[in-house]
């Protein structure tokens, strides 16, 4: 697992037109209303990740960088964007190019005790990090190109809304994709078929967690077929000889499940992001999943977009951003407890929030 990130700054990126020095937490729940920015933050958090394979950054803005700027490339010229993890730092800028890509410029990467900055060169369709990441450190084998290229690349964006039919998460998959949990939980299947194999308690844990949210649940049935292929089969108390397929789980019961595996999961990613866990989620459910978001916080790092007052009814006011819109720029604050403490004697975090004591409902420009 790779360091968290501790400190950002983004400038110019789709609505965020300016958030300097951003403290992020070991728990951060970014709530707000529809339009304000929440999924634009997270949407940051992807495209950081897809520069550290070589052309990500040009598969994922397809031609269409322009769209990426704030006000448009009239009004916003470039990206310019600050890291900081633990010691080290990273900075780049992204400048529009005429066919639609961006170009890396200014790209400098820090370690703060030595207060050495090494410039790593503009003009790059992919990072020069991905190779500055090979060279050794001030006085030791890894640099800090190496740090901030292993933390990012320990990020995981999970989002399990498609839970359709055709979604991976009901489907079979290749038993060998027990390492890590996909990002769409399409390996579901083959990755709790590892756990049971390897850490037998973390996927005790997880089936006792299910159980708590679908009582009639009694286990998963991981059993590969002749092509070597698992499903999310299961079976239900009471009818241990007749084998359930994941089709006959609700939208709201197979959420939960790939939840509660992210969660627990054994070896987490430096930075866990989820945007709108809750959804199709019972209200018994949530307090459940904000337990678990609790305690997977003091393993990693969590960053959590909800629309929710239920969820955050879990959480204390400092671990809460409001997210804003003013003159068409996302505004990020993380509220202070001091601010509501007379409040909070007779209100709960998400009363105060639906009363809009805590700001962050539809703003009307």
């Amino acid at each position: 697992m790779g360091n968290s990130l501790d400190k950002l700054t983004i400038k110019g990126f789709k609505s965020i037109r300016e958030l300097n020095d951003f403290e992020l937490k070991n728990l951060n729940v970014f709530i707000g209303g529809n339009g304000a920015g929440k999924s634009n933050f997270i949407e940051f958090f992807r495209m950081i990740s897809s520069m550290m394979k070589l052309d990500g950054l040009k598969e994922y803005v397809a031609g269409n960088a322009d769209t990426y700027l704030f006000g448009g490339p009239k009004l916003t010229k470039s990206i310019a964007v600050n890291m900081r993890f633990g010691l080290n730092g990273y900075d780049f800028e992204l400048a529009p190019n005429q066919d639609g890509f961006f170009l890396i410029n200014n790209e400098k990467r820090h370690y703060f005790p030595a207060e050495t900055t090494r410039n790593l060169g503009s003009g790059n369709f992919n990072p020069s990090l991905l190779i500055d990441k090979n060279n050794s450190g001030f006085k030791s084998e890894h640099g800090a190109s190496w740090y901030t290229y292993n933390a990012i690349c320990s990020w995981k964006i999970y989002h399990f809304h498609d839970t359709s039919i055709e979604s991976g998460m009901r489907r079979y998959h290749d038993q060998g994709h027990t390492e890590a949990l996909f990002m769409d939980a399409s390996n579901i299947a083959p990755y709790l078929y590892g756990l049971k194999a390897n850490t037998p308690d973390v996927y005790s844990e997880i089936v006792e967690t299910v159980r708590l949210v679908i009582p009639f649940f009694d286990d998963f049935i991981l059993e590969p077929n002749i092509q070597e292929n698992l499903r999310l089969d299961w079976r239900q108390k009471g009818l241990k000889d007749y084998p359930m397929r994941p089709t006959q789980l609700s939208d709201g019961s197979i959420r939960f499940i790939c939840l509660a595996t992210a969660l627990l999961q054994p070896n987490p990613p430096s930075t866990i992001i989820i945007d709108e866990p809750e959804l199709g989620l019972h209200p018994s459910a949530i307090s459940i999943l904000a337990e678990l978001i609790q305690n997977a916080s003091k393993r990693t790092q969590l960053v959590v977009a909800t629309q929710s007052p239920a969820l955050i009814d879990h959480f204390s006011v400092e671990d809460v951003i409001v997210v804003n819109r003013k003159e068409g720029a996302s505004t990020f604050e993380r509220l202070q407890e001091k601010d509501f403490n007379v409040w909070l004697e007779t209100y709960s975090v998400g009363e105060l929030w639906s009363k809009n004591v805590i700001s962050g409902g539809p703003v009307y420009e």
